[in-house]
């Protein structure tokens, strides 16, 4: 599988910190492949999502990007915890944010606001403000403002966290359904090891201080999965132990 995002040797230490909080960390991320990282709070997840989003540079080491920009494209979108919807915009015109210094025409543009919304079941809350909306809705609105921009990879950063559990449930439901739709890499962010091993083709475990990879599982369950079959259960057990979650 060709890589989308090569971590080589990745190393980071935040401003003013006397260590590095990931040292010497090496990871491929796959074509059309969907990685899910997880970890201990501040092992490094979030450092090492924004590092692959452009966002930060490596201290040492290096962050490779394997594709080729393609005209109309963004090769990566970032989906955060809290949506960061603006509230003058209405949905239909956070969608489009992104697009806005793409090169591509007013119709095209309003073609993929509507693809976009349509995927994310908001069609019909495209004139809506997003102090209408509930913490779902404006989860998938910043889901739809990342598929808009057609990325090579889509950065989801603990992005079902601030919900509740049915509505998480539904949200991976949807995020699988876009997945196999759109064919585009994702990196997940969580830490929440069920939804991993739900959501996942590969589970990434952080572990150390310094950060590095302390599990690499395939998750090699089909598809629709099975919270209650046996070996979904296995996985859970395996992260959990790995994790030192009881």
């Amino acid at each position: 599988m060709a890589a989308v995002i090569e971590f080589d040797r990745f190393s980071y230490t935040h401003p003013g910190a006397p260590g590095p909080v990931i040292q010497d960390l090496s990871l491929d991320i796959g074509k059309g492949e969907f990685l899910a990282v997880v970890g201990g709070s501040g092992v490094g997840k979030s450092t090492l999502l924004r590092t692959a989003a452009g966002l930060i540079a490596p201290s040492a080491g290096q962050m490779h990007f394997r594709l080729p920009q393609r005209a109309g494209r963004r090769r990566r979108a970032v989906v955060f915890q809290d949506g960061r919807l603006l509230p003058w915009r209405t949905v239909a015109g956070n969608v489009a944010y992104g697009l806005e210094t793409l090169d591509v025409d007013a119709a095209e543009k309003r073609g993929r606001v509507d693809e976009a919304l349509r995927m994310t079941g908001l069609a019909e809350f495209a004139d809506r403000w997003p102090h209408q909306l509930s913490g779902g809705q404006a989860q998938r609105v910043g889901i739809a403002r990342a598929l808009a921009v057609k990325p090579d990879i889509l950065l989801m950063d603990e992005p079902f966290s601030a919900v509740d559990a049915l509505t998480r449930r539904h949200l991976q439901a949807e995020l699988m359904r876009i997945w196999q739709a759109t064919h585009a890499a994702i990196m997940f962010v969580t830490h929440d090891i069920d939804e991993a091993v739900f959501l996942a083709d590969r589970v990434v475990v952080l572990g150390g201080r310094p950060a590095n990879v302390a599990e690499n599982l395939v998750i090699d369950l089909p598809r629709p999965r099975d919270r209650g079959h046996a070996d979904f259960g296995r996985h859970v057990a395996h992260l959990s132990a790995q994790l030192g979650v009881d």
